[in-house]
């Protein structure tokens, strides 16, 4: 079991102070009810204390292996939890660059990503889903369509704004990193802020009631030139972004963020109902 929260977490004491407290109040109770020899008393004192020490290494336990939780934010219901975002109902959202390259080659795209997974896997034809992208009507706008690279050597020239989607089936194809000269994904931390509040903006026009399936964004190869970030708050900002977005999923629609079960472990669950 990897350990997230401390065994003398002060969120989990003050979670526990409601059981202690009944716990005390039932012996309490019982003691007056019941008449217990002296002899007795140092044994059903260490009972009580067996008890209530169990509960607190058992509620220990259970905070460093939840893999789940539900939070409501903005009155709508979040749901964060360890899966395969490829299985789950509803519009799942894909991180693209900024140029909504679709050449898998290791270069610009890994196949190992979620990115390079959704198009070697779930794209029957590459050049049709390019074509879709270039006559996405939403990302036409002239506020999401930025300047053209075109001394670019390899993959796409034209730019779009971060945080821009496009429909494409049950996905949102969303532009969420810059490339360098190398092809190599980066961010800034000003634009990775804007990226995600621009981002909630554009799911707020196209999600259209339906429930809206997102991964860790800013996990993998994405590099924080003057920050280092862990995935704890990646997510946290995500939450974060979409409290203030003041966007609101009303039932049955919600909003899941899956955890890829590869990092896991780096997520404290149990410190989210903070």
């Amino acid at each position: 079991m990897k350990v997230k929260v401390s065994l003398f977490s002060k969120q989990l004491f003050n979670d526990y102070l409601p059981v202690f407290s009944v716990i005390s109040m039932i012996a309490s109770i019982l003691s007056l009810v019941y008449s217990i020899p002296d002899s007795c008393k140092i044994y059903a004192a260490i009972v009580v204390l067996i008890i209530l020490v169990t509960i607190y290494i058992a509620m220990w336990v259970y905070a460093n292996r939840l893999k789940s939780i539900v939070l409501t934010i903005n009155n709508s219901k979040v749901i964060i939890k360890v899966g395969n975002i490829f299985k789950e109902q509803g519009l799942k959202v894909i991180a693209f660059n900024e140029y909504f390259d679709t050449l898998v080659d290791e270069k610009i795209i890994s196949s190992s990503s979620l990115n390079g997974q959704f198009i070697k896997t779930y794209v029957e034809d590459v050049a049709t889903l390019d074509n879709d992208i270039r006559e996405c009507k939403h990302l036409s706008s002239p506020d999401r369509i930025l300047e053209s690279n075109t001394i670019r050597a390899k993959g796409k020239t034209q730019k779009y704004k971060l945080g821009s989607i496009c429909e494409y089936g049950d996905y949102l194809l969303t532009a969420f990193t810059k490339f360098d000269k190398d092809n190599r994904a980066f961010l800034s931390m000003s634009d990775y802020i804007n990226c995600l509040l621009n981002f909630w903006n554009e799911v707020d026009i196209v999600y259209a009631n339906r429930s809206i399936i997102v991964p860790l964004l800013g996990t993998g190869i994405t590099r924080f030139p003057e920050y280092t970030m862990s995935e704890q708050e990646k997510l946290e900002l995500l939450l974060w972004s979409f409290k203030i977005s003041r966007i609101k999923f009303t039932y049955p629609a919600e909003v899941t963020i899956v955890i890829h079960e590869s990092i896991q472990d780096k997520i404290n669950f149990y410190a989210l109902k903070n």
